[in-house]
């Protein structure tokens, strides 16, 4: 029988619908009854591709006995964290607190009130490895509520003291300077692993932001070791096993120093992330293999997440069949009959061996590079490039015919702003016309069916339902796609669309006591505590990407509001900026923008004129993060009004026109591609 989550819409709580526990999902419901029937609360808080929650559901939430004793002696909430980032902010800063590290499934014991006085992720069903049973955590947790009240007062007295002390960051007066992007070089070249890419050791995660600041330090020319950092991380994560080498896309992490055995699981802002990072690589470096990874991993999004509304779903699950990685990985015996006369050459392209290098299987990957692998081979790099097509295009065709992973098909507005500034730049920087009209489908839906009738953003959409409040990540992000979807297309509405969300971005999470950002809105229920994280972490936060948006669309409409709330976090995290770069990768590109005097670009002329069309693909194939776009297709009408950057922006005589200004001075106009690539170059 079904309990009371088969009325959600998330795929995750919707697995647990037919567990024996009366599950609730968060809400008034739930809460009103712990309190009038003073019992404690068990909260377990996960998401659809995490492995460890669906072991823990199968050996526990599916357990009748188990399930009894949660039934008997708690108020039991299950809760998405993609969909509720809040309570998972609040509760994991707490299970660290109690217990010094957490993770997913994080299964925490509160009052009736919410307050958290025990907690910690996986618990087995019996006695087990050092870790006690949930049974026995069970009867423990429910005993001390009852018979120990007072203990548990102090402790969730003194829990909520400590909590949200790391989002509450002093409000700094030093100027800000590149000194700390000087600073935060030094500490990364420190971590970088130099034999395999990336930085420290295993597990190995992508950290995208991390390699896009240092693209930005190399465009300074402060130092080229920053490039060869990047270039070795990118090469190593592109031939290794974390890139699916058949479909295209990246899995979540590596579990060696190698990118070599990934953790299977397949997420949306990963993927976003990535394919930018790999596109600005391109394009600072022409190379063929970062625009190859960019189009695949895109062409994969479009492939598989992309649902036919014009949302990017949130995740492709790690196990398939019950088992990790099985959807992924080859033995030999399939391959050779499957590849005929290539089977040879590309088993040994992709490493493949009777022993196989997963659990009696093989991941595919690119033990040596195809520039070396050919002259080993006496095989021509066309011949080679051909035959690998060929096996992809064949073994993409038979894998499609396997149990597939779990789909998590919900649609989340923040991940999928950052979907959308990636599909907007590729689509502009590598003239694909698909990839622009995937982003405006998806632009359209969000601002269509990710608000309510107040015009409030909401976080999440499937089967036509969206719900919600939308957090500060969910505005800053789609902010953020807003304006590249203009700067890719020059067409006014997005532009006006990310001004607007701008202003109600700041009315909505702006607190002045605190001189920055909370991550929920002055709208939203009362927590614990107010979360406020300032630390990018597998995705950045939603004060980075709103200082980022802010800084430059207070260029843009030249609103100084906008550049003061943008500008005032980065004085209070300039300190963090330079101690921990691994984890304020994004915050340093708002601060790089800041420091750098952006180059404003307008471009007059009407969007569909092939003149315009050529200004627009000199800037958009370069990489100048810090640099602003503003189309105008009519000059008596201007996309935004009041915007002295858009002041006195005429076309001469009569053809489509550019206009670059820098550090307060500005170029001759130029109607022709090659005189603003000069400019540009300049």
């Amino acid at each position: 029988m079904a309990n009371r989550l088969i009325n959600e819409t998330s795929p995750y709580l919707l697995q647990h619908a037919h567990n024996p526990v009366d599950w609730y999902a968060w809400g008034e419901e739930a809460l009103s009854r712990a309190r009038d029937e003073d019992r404690p609360i068990l909260l377990s808080i996960g998401y659809s591709a995490c492995h460890w929650c669906h072991v823990m559901e199968r050996e526990s939430f599916e357990n009748e006995d188990i399930a009894v004793l949660m039934n008997d002696n708690f108020i039991n909430i299950k809760v998405d964290r993609e969909e509720r980032p809040d309570l998972d902010a609040v509760y994991m800063e707490a299970v660290q607190m109690m217990t010094g590290s957490g993770g997913w499934p994080m299964t925490v014991f509160l009052t009736p009130e919410g307050r958290p006085y025990y907690g910690g992720t996986y618990f087995p069903p019996e006695d087990r490895g050092g870790m006690p049973g949930f049974p026995r955590l069970l009867a423990a947790a429910s005993q001390a509520y009852h018979t120990n009240k007072g203990e548990i007062e102090r402790v969730t007295r003194q829990l909520a003291e400590q909590m949200g002390r790391t989002g509450q960051m002093p409000r700094g007066f030093t100027p800000l300077t590149t000194e700390v992007m000087h600073n935060a070089y030094s500490q990364l070249a420190t971590q970088f692993d130099h034999l395999n890419g990336g930085f420290g050791s295993a597990p190995k995660f992508p950290q995208p932001m991390t390699p896009e600041f240092l693209l930005r330090y190399n465009r300074h020319g402060f130092n080229a070791r920053a490039l060869e950092m990047v270039e070795l991380t990118l090469q190593k994560m592109a031939y290794g096993g974390m890139y699916d080498q058949v479909g295209g896309g990246f899995h979540r992490y590596s579990t060696d120093a190698y990118w070599l055995v990934p953790h299977f699981e397949k997420m949306l802002y990963d993927n976003a992330l990535l394919a930018r990072l790999y596109l600005h690589a391109w394009q600072v470096t022409g190379k063929p293999l970062y625009r190859r990874v960019t189009e695949e991993t895109l062409d994969y999004l479009l492939r598989e997440m992309n649902d036919p509304a014009g949302g990017f779903y949130s995740a492709q699950d790690a196990d398939s069949e019950g088992v990790e990685g099985k959807f992924f990985v080859w033995t030999p015996d399939e391959l050779r009959p499957l590849l005929g006369d290539d089977a040879d050459l590309v088993m040994a392209y992709y490493g493949v061996t009777e022993r196989g290098n997963f659990e009696g299987a093989n991941i595919l990957n690119v033990p040596v590079p195809p520039e070396q692998f050919v002259g080993q081979r006496s095989v021509g790099e066309d011949d080679l490039s051909a035959a690998v097509q060929r096996a992809r295009a064949i073994l993409l065709d038979v894998r499609e015919q396997r149990v597939h992973p779990l789909l998590d098909d919900k649609v989340l507005t923040s991940w999928n702003g950052l979907m959308l500034r990636a599909f907007a730049e590729a689509g502009a920087a590598l003239g694909r016309a698909d990839y622009l009209d995937a982003a405006r489908r998806n632009a359209d839906f969000l601002l269509a069916a990710m608000r309510d009738d107040n015009r409030r953003l909401l976080r999440t959409w499937r089967n036509g339902e969206a719900k919600l409040n939308g957090y500060l990540e969910d505005y800053a992000c789609l902010a953020d796609g807003l304006l590249a979807l203009h700067e890719a297309t020059l067409e006014p509405r997005w532009v006006q669309e990310a001004v607007s969300l701008a202003g109600q971005m700041v009315d909505l999470f702006w607190d002045d006591t605190v001189g920055g950002f909370y991550d929920t809105g002055k709208d939203h229920e009362e927590l614990v505590i107010r979360p406020r994280d300032v630390f990018d972490n597998a995705q950045p936060c939603g004060g980075s990407v709103a200082s980022d948006v802010l800084l430059r669309l207070g260029v843009v409409t030249g609103n100084d509001d906008f550049s003061s709330r943008g500008a005032t976090p980065l004085r209070a995290m300039q300190q963090l900026l330079g101690r921990a770069p691994a984890a304020t990768g994004h915050w340093l590109g708002a601060l790089d923008f800041y420091v750098s005097l952006p180059r404003e670009i307008v471009i007059v002329g009407m969007a569909s004129d092939s003149a315009t069309g050529a200004l627009l693909n000199e800037v958009s194939q370069r990489f100048m993060p810090n640099r602003v776009l503003v189309g105008v297709s009519d000059p008596a009408n201007p996309p935004l009004k009041d915007s002295p950057l858009l002041e006195q922006r005429d076309m001469q005589d009569g053809l489509p026109t550019a206009y670059v200004c820098e550090n307060y001075a500005c170029q001759l106009p130029v109607t022709d591609p090659a005189a603003l690539a000069a400019q540009l170059a300049g």
